[in-house]
């Protein structure tokens, strides 16, 4: 785990003038992972837009997602995660509130890839197929066995194997396994390093736009601090409007924390960064994670938001 600190302002004020006085705090400590999901925060700082309004941000890059929830209010005080990844902490005790959807899918940008030489090249092809996930119970098992359903295989016959996503070319190239679920750029990466296929795209169907991630701080922290968070989502919006009307910069921005290069960059498929939280649309991820068991119940994600959400 490494801290970065990228944006800053002086610990007395904000250099910009930028109307900090009334915040709770001016430091916020952020999970992130080499993903193109936090895209937009990287655009945030390197367009000065926290310190516009007065935040000084220390990125921490985070490998678990879990590990990243479990240190809020320790070492962090806001983390990026999948949506999956919250609602079962929320499930498990965890008092959390969401501040920002990250990212939504678009095509090819969550899949499951094989290997060149695979003959695996239809989902319905193998009844049991072993398939690597970073983790058994997260957003890649879940949508895995739902687009898996649709070809008519079981999903009880399924076989995950977790993995961090780094491991998954060797993975795939060793034969262990018959396909990876992959987010970008790890996609794009493994088809230029070792030639890989996708087999499906995974937002696809019942899964189709699916709200795949975004941030959220403890329910402690957010009672504390509700307007240094607004200041955080207020930024978080504009930054996301910018990744969103510029898919080079999201692009380019990649080869700054993503350990990539830039022709594989500029090949990277890039979903939709939305712009508010929407309640409807985290419910849909909610809802399938009961369908699927991986709740005991229906979560109502309204009772996450912050006060005054609705729409």
């Amino acid at each position: 785990m490494t801290c970065v600190l990228t944006a800053s302002c002086s610990l007395f004020g904000s250099s910009s003038g930028g109307g900090n006085a009334d915040l709770e705090r001016t430091i916020l400590r952020i999970g992130v992972a080499q993903v193109v999901d936090v895209a937009p925060l990287r655009i945030a700082l390197t367009d000065k837009l926290f310190e516009k309004h007065g935040l000084q941000v220390n990125l921490v890059s985070q490998t678990n997602e879990s590990d990243a929830i479990n240190q809020l209010d320790t070492t962090l005080d806001i983390t990026w995660a999948t949506h999956v990844s919250f609602f079962r902490a929320v499930a498990g005790g965890k008092e959390l509130q969401l501040q920002g959807e990250a990212y939504q899918a678009g095509p090819n940008s969550m899949a499951l890839v094989t290997n060149a030489t695979s003959d695996y090249d239809d989902p319905g092809k193998r009844p049991a197929p072993s398939i690597a996930v970073n983790s058994d119970t997260d957003i890649g098992s879940l949508t895995t066995k739902a687009v898996l359903d649709t070809a008519a295989v079981e999903k009880n016959k399924i076989k995950f194997r977790p993995m961090p996503f780094g491991e998954m070319e060797n993975a795939l190239k060793s034969g262990s396994v018959d396909a990876a679920f992959m987010i970008e750029p790890f996609i794009t990466k493994a088809q230029r390093n070792i030639g890989a296929k996708i087999l499906t795209d995974t937002a696809r169907g019942p899964t189709l736009d699916f709200p795949m991630s975004g941030y959220a701080s403890s329910k402690k922290f957010a009672d504390a601090n509700p307007k240094t968070l607004k200041a955080f989502r207020d930024v978080l919006r504009e930054a996301q409007q910018r990744a969103q009307a510029n898919k080079l910069a999201v692009q380019d921005s990649l080869t700054s924390y993503a350990d990539v290069d830039a022709p594989t960059a500029a090949l990277v498929s890039v979903g939709t960064f939305p712009l508010s939280l929407n309640p409807i649309r985290l419910q849909r991820v909610a809802d399938m994670m009961d369908t699927e068991d991986v709740l005991s119940g229906r979560l109502d994600v309204q009772q996450l938001l912050p006060p005054g959400t609705t729409n």
